[in-house]
């Protein structure tokens, strides 16, 4: 669902800084304009559908590769804060037509600088689930599958 949040985030920034004007003082492109960091967002969905597959049919690779997403997931997400705090710490003063488009995108950037922290306990909580359910036996694994079914 976060992820969903920051792709439309993302096309709401391309709509906005595509619309500017070329001032005096040029156009405003942010860092994370630039490199495209809410549209990282789609990393999280990634690693949303991998839980829902490891949850449904729990396998060794599975939570594996889970796990994997997750650590990417942890790094993008304190690489996405490190360029908003950067970009929020240097404003240029772009020219006055697009001054009003400018702050805006930065109280986009002040919001999603608010959801950064709720992705990264997520990304967290699941590599820590993950790891645990690493040390789990094969079997057992299998066993709880069974007996949810069974439960049915």
């Amino acid at each position: 669902m976060i992820g969903i949040f920051h792709v439309f985030m993302w096309y709401f920034l391309l709509v906005l800084y595509k619309g500017q004007i070329k001032g005096a003082f040029g156009i405003y492109e942010p860092v994370t304009y630039k490199t495209g960091c809410t549209l990282w967002g789609i990393f999280f969905i990634i690693a949303g559908v991998f839980i829902i597959g490891v949850t449904k049919y729990p396998t060794r690779s599975g939570i594996i590769c889970t796990l994997i997403i997750n650590i990417f997931c942890i790094i993008t997400t304190i690489t996405a804060v490190t360029l908003t705090i950067i970009e929020l710490s240097h404003f240029n003063s772009p020219s006055y037509r697009n001054y009003g488009q400018a702050k805006l995108g930065r109280e986009v950037s002040h919001i999603l600088l608010f959801f950064y922290p709720l992705e990264f306990s997520v990304a967290l909580t699941y590599s820590i689930c993950s790891c645990s359910n690493l040390f789990r036996r094969q079997s057992d694994l299998t066993s709880v599958a069974e007996e949810a079914e069974n439960t049915f």
